[in-house]
């Protein structure tokens, strides 16, 4: 072994505090890359082979009925390769061991196998007998939600005739890889889910005996997908199409795309800010080597060594701590991924999810984190480089002292010797006391973000569903009505209030913007489901134009006063310009919305509703519920606190998992850096500490001194860290905005306080493995000369 190398080897064991605290830093930061991306590069593959292998459409159109024929000159559309025609209907079922009505979709299933697009993949049992009227395929999420087995019965009211269906088989299908209604904001697999029934029965249940209401379309490579929506809708509109959608637009498929961006912006954030950090750090330390190594460095090039094979020396420790750190990183990015894998498992449904290393993604992680460490010693790699022998051997001049700024403001005499050594050395060491503190501020915001999640989605379902939507229940009915239905439900028992809604699909255009949504026609000071401004106050719905979402307002780029062109997609299919009336807040969804009396005038209608809104006695629930599920007018139960209690489970399992994960990794960064500048803070100035004890300072007073300016230094961090975080907030607000829900920027007291309390924790364990050392320093062997 050569003599460099060995000695190399003896610095690292002499350092190995410092070089575990930066190699803890750059493998979390290599974790957190590995989890994310790797994780990202996987549901990618998964997804992609999912959609090929079972022939995920690429268009989607929804009619009211259409004969069957029309599926075959769609066909016939240049670029087109494949269609499917079926049928697609909401119904109200009755699930064994659950009180709510669940909302099923029953899909018609042709005999042919396999289906030409959407196929299935049949996890359990059998396909449905055609012969027999009752079978059916359940789909998997609801199967294992509602703790179904193959042979059990449901209840279903379907075309209002209540009907028993057998549960014959279990199926996954690349439509419903995120199981979702439309407008929740997450997926309730107890009382959401698909069903599959021979194509012969749904015909005759619902009377569409040669005809379709739903198309799903296979697009040629190369195919034109906008020409083809085109011809869909003119084709389609007669028969009271609403417009086709491609991929990017179906509601599985976009909730996947916003999982996979949020991904992404995970895997890309966090390690930047640690391996920024690790930089830093070993920026720090590998500066102190060489400005205590002047005189080793120029008797090294003394003896002949060059200043190639001296900055290699110089730059191999750093090296060796970030390969350490960035293979060990990556061992523990591919288990939290597996972890994080199985919580995707709980979302999405795949056929096969089996979480393997992305080599790929290790490679680059450790590539990366090896640049961390050349940037980071690069500067003090160029100093020893760049000496001269003779002026190496030389002591390093000493540093210039001057007053420091109590003392210039002449307020040194209201603070003791030790208060006014701390602010002088911190004023002398400025750069180096910044930097550090810029590390702490680091890990401060780390828990900032980790506590905004929490706090940002607590405001979502404090302002979505406590104080815009203040219903207990909503009803969808089976088609447009008169509002007689409501009289029926105020005599319902338990009920203590109706309000009325009508719902119309409209396609919303603003100069070169549109957009395709609904319009929500309310009552104007309804007391159920309420327009808000962003302080919470409600606003009354005017008479006349309209009022959007403040989404929407972005996505259109329309203001109030402005004019917006609504083209209803139903009915008679009016076409008006509306002055948008106001703006009102809103985190979930991109709807239009009018004075429903309004909105039946546009429709040319005399008085007509499509969902009411309920507040109910807990106590008549139950009956409720069992009234419900035999209605046969009512297609749809939507009951709030199932969803709030569904959103509380899934989102706390979700952030009890990433908030451990968080808390250890700014704990990590914190410990990193004090420990790290306390040391070199102890080995740069163990000679004057010495003195000091010398000449009678206790050992109290001269920890004071070393830990005074720790102190300072992560007081002045936090105030930054919280600015950073609230800024890192932000960043990821914007970056995870979607159609299906906005985070509200909300970061609480509380949040601060925790990332406070953390990083103060940290750094006075850190200050008590220094004071240690402070107590155990050798005054006589210290105080040697050096020169």
């Amino acid at each position: 072994m050569r003599s460099l190398h060995r000695k190399m080897f003896r610095e690292l064991w002499q350092s190995r505090g410092q070089s575990l605290a930066i190699a803890a830093v750059i493998a979390s930061g290599v974790a957190v890359f590995v989890m994310s991306l790797g994780t990202l590069r996987f549901l990618l593959d998964t997804r992609d082979a999912y959609y090929d292998r079972y022939r995920f459409a690429d268009l989607f159109v929804t009619v009211n009925r259409a004969p069957v024929h029309l599926a075959e000159t769609v066909a016939l559309f240049p670029g087109v390769a494949r269609v499917q025609s079926r049928i697609v209907s909401d119904v109200t079922l009755d699930v064994p061991g659950l009180a709510e009505p669940a909302v099923g979709r029953i899909i018609s299933l042709p005999d042919r196998r396999p289906l030409p697009l959407n196929n299935l993949h049949l996890k359990d049992g059998r396909f449905p007998d055609p012969q027999r009227p009752d079978e059916v395929l359940v789909s998997a999420a609801f199967v294992d939600a509602n703790n179904l087995r193959i042979g059990d019965r449901i209840s279903a009211i379907i075309n209002e005739r209540l009907q028993e269906l057998v549960v014959v088989g279990v199926a996954l299908s690349p439509e419903y890889v995120f199981e979702i209604r439309g407008g929740d904001l997450l997926p309730d697999n107890r009382r959401f889910g698909v069903l599959w029934q021979p194509e012969r029965h749904v015909e005759a249940a619902f009377d569409m005996d040669g005809a379709f209401n739903s198309l799903a379309i296979q697009v040629q490579r190369g195919g034109n997908i906008e020409d083809i929506k085109a011809r869909l809708d003119r084709l389609l509109e007669p028969y009271g199409s609403v417009g086709a959608i491609d991929r990017t637009q179906q509601l599985s498929a976009r909730f996947l795309d916003d999982e996979i961006r949020s991904l992404r912006s995970t895997g890309l954030i966090s390690p930047i800010i640690f391996l920024s950090v690790a930089a830093f750090l070993l920026n720090l330390v590998a500066s102190r080597r060489v400005a205590t190594q002047r005189g080793i460095i120029a008797s090294l090039k003394a003896f002949g060594y060059t200043n190639r094979e001296i900055g290699w020396h110089y730059l191999q420790p750093a090296l060796m701590v970030a390969a350490m750190a960035a293979v060990t990183g990556s061992f523990l990015g591919y288990w939290m991924g597996g972890g994080l894998a199985k919580l995707y498992m709980e979302f999405y449904r795949f056929p096969t999810f089996v979480y393997q290393p992305d080599f790929r993604v290790i490679a680059l992680a450790i590539v990366i984190a090896l640049a961390a460490a050349v940037i980071g010693s690069l500067r003090s790699v160029y100093r020893a480089i760049d000496f001269q022998p003779a002026e190496a051997m030389r002591p390093e001049a000493p540093k210039v002292y001057r007053r420091s700024w109590l003392e210039r403001l002449g307020l040194s005499h209201w603070f003791p010797v030790v208060v006014r050594m701390i602010v002088r050395t911190i004023e002398r060491k400025s750069v180096s006391a910044a930097m550090s503190s810029l590390g702490i501020a680091a890990a401060v915001s780390v828990v900032v973000m980790s506590g905004f999640f929490q706090d940002a989605l607590d405001e979502l379902i404090r302002f979505q569903f406590w104080q815009s939507q203040r219903h207990d229940i909503q009803l969808v009915f089976t088609q447009t009505t008169s509002p007689d239905v409501l009289d029926d439900l105020r005599h319902m028992p338990g009920v203590q209030h109706v309000e009325p809604m009508r719902a119309v699909a409209v396609h919303l255009r603003h100069r070169h913007h549109d957009y395709r949504t609904s319009i929500l026609g309310l009552e104007p000071n309804g007391l159920l489901y309420r327009l808000l401004r962003p302080d919470g106050q409600q606003v009354t719905i005017p008479d006349h134009g309209i009022v959007v979402s403040d989404a929407l307002a972005e996505r259109l780029d329309v203001r109030a006063g402005d004019l917006i062109h609504v083209q209803v997609l139903e009915g008679q299919r009016p076409s008006r310009d509306l002055v948008v009336s106001m703006v009102t807040k809103e985190y979930a969804g991109m709807n239009a919305y009018m004075d429903r009396q309004t909105l039946n005038r546009l429709m040319s209608e005399t008085d007509a509703v499509s969902a009411a809104f309920l507040t109910v006695d807990s106590r008549h629930q139950a009956t409720l519920y069992q009234d419900f599920k035999q209605t046969p007018r009512v297609a749809a139960v939507s009951v709030k606190r199932a969803t709030v209690e569904q959103f509380d489970e899934t989102i706390a399992k979700n952030q009890n998992t990433m908030l451990s994960f968080t808390l250890l990794f700014a704990g990590i960064i914190a410990v990193g850096v004090v420990y790290n500048t306390a040391r070199i803070a102890v080995d740069e100035r163990a000679r004057e500490l010495a003195t000091l004890r010398v000449i009678g300072f206790t050992r109290g007073e001269v920890s004071t001194i070393l830990l005074g300016e720790l102190a300072l230094i992560t007081l002045a961090a936090i105030p930054l860290g919280w600015a950073i975080g609230y800024g890192f907030c932000y960043a990821m607000v914007k970056g995870f905005e979607s159609e299906s829900f906005r985070i509200p920027l909300t970061i609480t007291v509380a949040s601060y306080a925790r990332s406070a309390l953390l990083v103060t924790l940290a750094s006075a364990i850190s200050g008590l493995i220094v004071r240690r050392r402070l107590d155990h320093l050798d005054l006589v062997d210290v105080l040697k000369s050096r020169e």
